[in-house]
């Protein structure tokens, strides 16, 4: 297992949002790496308003979520992009309470969001990124500023009927 951080959100070519995971610690003589994500829309929001701090007008499922597992004593110790099949990845949240401590599946979108609200740490399993992977400067020539900017935007003109199912 690598342990990552949340680099940003971007979109491909076809306007489909990815969170993007790196390393935190990279090897010498291997060529950095990240892993792209395709996530929805919801989940890409809810992420972005989590790394930059913001709130949304009214709590996002992340963020109930967060609330839920503080009302039972229960915290999530670390979060696992655990495998790729044909295209999809498949995550586990750890929790640990009480009662004591589960694993849980979860989307990846879904457990990278919780895990930036509750700042636990999210892990990558080595063979998810050997096969995902892609080279770090393709990842990092994004204007992050245009980006924050944008966010924003949408932040001062979002509804809280957009975020209805």
């Amino acid at each position: 297992m690598v342990q990552v951080r949340v680099l940003g959100i971007a979109l491909d070519a076809a306007r489909q949002h990815i969170v993007l995971l790196k390393p935190l610690l990279e090897e010498e003589g291997v060529d950095p790496r990240v892993l792209p994500i395709w996530i929805g829309q919801q989940e890409a929001t809810s992420i972005l308003i989590a790394i930059s701090g913001e709130e949304a007008p009214r709590p996002l499922s992340h963020d109930l979520m967060k609330l839920m597992l503080d009302t039972l004593d229960t915290r999530v110790v670390r979060v696992e992009v655990t495998r790729i099949e044909e295209g999809t990845f498949y995550a586990e949240i750890t929790l640990t309470g009480p009662s004591g401590v589960y694993v849980v599946d979860a989307r990846p979108s879904d457990a990278v969001a919780l895990a930036v609200r509750v700042d636990a740490p999210i892990w990558v399993a080595d063979d998810v990124l050997d096969a995902a992977g892609i080279p770090a400067e393709l990842a990092e020539d994004r204007n992050e500023e245009t980006e924050v900017d944008e966010f924003k935007r949408f932040l001062d003109d979002v509804d809280p009927e957009d975020f209805q199912g």
